[in-house]
């Protein structure tokens, strides 16, 4: 097997075709692992042979990056996380020693926008950017997209590249594609315009983007269940996709199907992590691009199937800065499933529910938004969004409030019968709660539109601890 990969991009597997690569796709997971392996071969040694920071990285370790002779010697290598990524690339400004190829090959500079610390930086070559766009289009086309579709990219077209790999994967399957971008004032009232008119197929946002558009839609008089096409929705950068309630809320405002995707920008191409037009919920790990493993949260020992633990990703096709061996801190759990697609992967069945760092210890319970979310999502009083406060009462132990819009109407009936209306609603809402986290939380209601949407990620965590 050559490494890099060479693709002809200007494959295509017939319309009713359910794999754009059976053989792969389809083989047993040990004829895989052997793939994965004369993958992580090449991979390693080239990032071995032509990074500094890795020959560094890899001093110590009790393999020969050079040479490895099983996926276990693999796992033997250091865990690289994303603060060692900055470090590096602030000593050696812009991309670290990681590019492996001259920066006169970069063909793509995207990165991180830097809102919590640094920025980082990925350098991309054209090889990369090819292979990038082969991937994507294998993936989308296990979502059920196909030429004959027309694709609304709905997220903003700027350094974040999740927007930039939907496209590319679309275009490389041959998809009609509508860049239609995110941010702007007014722009969400633009989409629900040229989606009635357009009638695309396929929408790639965030879930939250997805709910927020199906609700400007009946604010303007418009169903976006009849007077929209949508047929397929896949979403990234929030676990709301593999969240039950929110699925099915999209599913039923649209009449469409839903697929979830999404690992890290870092990781490119991110849909690795990525569902099919079967799976009713969560994300096969497409091992034979991008090699998955779930490790232990402390103690970094591989999880086995049907266990919880930190995905740690590899590149196996990268020429320009691999991550190989790169800390998600994001919290999941894996199992071997039949799925009626007939692909053997491992799959994180519930996607990724939480961060490490989003996981929340409320008297001795760990508590995820997304939990939260789904069971607000599935109240029918639920007013559209919440928040969630945390603060650190006397004594160290920490407190949550969960603040939950009630939709309109209810809200109104509620206040007639006084401030005991209210009380009784939000009594019925604590309850439902301390059952599903297994903890009891503070509850404030809140009129529906109390908080602000948003065409990007929601951030619904407000951290007051000191």
């Amino acid at each position: 097997m050559s490494w890099p990969p060479k693709y002809d991009l200007s494959y295509v597997p017939p319309g009713s075709a359910e794999h754009w690569d059976k053989r792969l796709e389809t083989m047993p997971p040990p004829e895989r692992d052997a793939v994965i392996l004369e993958k992580l071969r090449g991979q390693v040694r080239y990032a071995w042979e032509r990074s500094g920071f890795y020959r560094e990285f890899w001093d110590d370790a009790p393999v020969d990056p050079a040479n490895l002779q099983s996926l276990d010697e693999f796992a033997q290598l250091p865990i690289l996380t994303k603060e060692e990524v900055r470090q590096e690339q602030e000593a050696h400004p812009p991309y670290g020693r990681f590019l492996c190829v001259s920066p006169e090959e970069v063909y793509r500079i995207h990165g991180t926008s830097g809102t919590t610390g640094r920025p980082t930086v990925f350098g991309i070559s054209r090889g990369d950017w090819d292979r990038i766009s082969e991937a994507h289009a294998r993936i989308l086309w296990g979502a059920g997209i196909r030429p004959a579709d027309t694709v609304m990219v709905a997220a903003v077209f700027s350094l974040y590249v999740g927007s930039w790999g939907a496209l590319v994967g679309a275009e490389r399957l041959g998809a009609t594609c509508f860049p239609f971008g995110a941010g702007a004032p007014g722009q969400t009232e633009r989409a629900v315009e040229w989606a009635e008119m357009v009638k695309p197929a396929a929408l790639y946002a965030t879930p939250s983007y997805a709910l927020y558009m199906a609700e400007t839609a009946r604010e303007m008089g418009i169903d976006p269940r009849t007077d929209f096409a949508f047929r397929v929705m896949f979403f990234s950068g929030e676990p709301g996709a593999s969240v039950p309630a929110t699925r099915q809320a999209i599913e039923d405002a649209y009449g469409c199907y839903v697929v979830d995707q999404g690992s890290m920008a870092e990781m490119t191409p991110w849909m690795t992590n990525g569902g099919c037009r079967h799976l009713e919920r969560g994300m096969h790990l497409w091992q034979d691009i991008v090699y998955t493993q779930l490790v232990d949260a402390e103690t970094h020992e591989l999880t086995p199937m049907g266990g919880e633990g930190v995905p740690v990703y590899t590149h196996l096709e990268r020429e320009s800065q691999p991550m190989i061996r790169y800390w998600s801190g994001d919290i999941a759990r894996w199992e071997m499933i039949d799925c009626a697609c007939g692909r053997t992967y491992p799959t994180l069945t519930s996607g990724i529910y939480g961060r490490e760092d989003d996981m929340l210890i409320i008297r001795g319970q760990n508590v995820f938004p997304s939990r939260v979310e789904d069971v607000l999502r599935g109240w029918d009083e639920f007013g559209g969004e919440f928040r969630m406060v945390v603060e650190r009462e006397r004594g160290y132990l920490d407190r949550l409030t969960v603040q939950t819009e009630v939709s309109a109407g209810v809200w109104a009936a509620a206040g007639e019968s006084g401030p005991q209306g209210l009380e009784a609603l939000r009594g019925q809402v604590g309850d439902t709660l301390r059952r599903a986290l297994g903890v009891g939380v503070s509850v404030e209601l809140k009129p529906e539109g109390e908080f602000e949407r948003t065409q990007f990620k929601a951030r619904r965590v407000i951290d007051r601890r000191e």
